[in-house]
């Protein structure tokens, strides 16, 4: 298994709920951000982010899933958590949990702020 591995995806009908869970190795779990971030099926978009946590808790998130998705970190388990309600056709997509480079970061919600990455795990939602 990688530093970073990711399970809760699935099969879920629009307006319902799942909860992504992302185990992170202890040697970086306390870098400057943990993100979500997810791969629509258009490579050239690149990887959105999601949500994002610091490691005080602060949390941003996408435009798209505000108020709708939230994201979580038990420091114990060292363990990334993010539940997804009211999913919409416009969710599904593979989800990839990732850790930032450990250094400032101008903007958390960029993929090219972070450094390493789990394998991703599969999010559908049917009409």
């Amino acid at each position: 298994q990688g530093p970073l591995v990711e399970s809760g995806g699935g099969s879920v009908q629009a307006g319902g709920s799942l909860t992504l869970s992302c185990v992170v190795a202890r040697d970086i779990y306390n870098r400057n951000c943990m993100g979500w971030f997810r791969q629509l099926p258009l490579p050239e978009k690149g990887r959105e982010g999601v949500a994002v946590i610091d490691r005080d808790g602060n949390t941003d998130y996408a435009g798209s899933v505000k108020g709708r998705f939230t994201i979580s970190r038990d420091n114990f388990q060292s363990t990334i958590y993010l539940q997804m309600d009211a999913l919409k056709p416009d969710d599904p997509a593979v989800y990839y949990c990732a850790a930032s480079r450990d250094s400032w970061l101008r903007n958390r919600l960029d993929q090219n702020e972070y450094a390493s990455w789990g394998q991703g795990t599969q999010v559908t939602v049917t009409a």
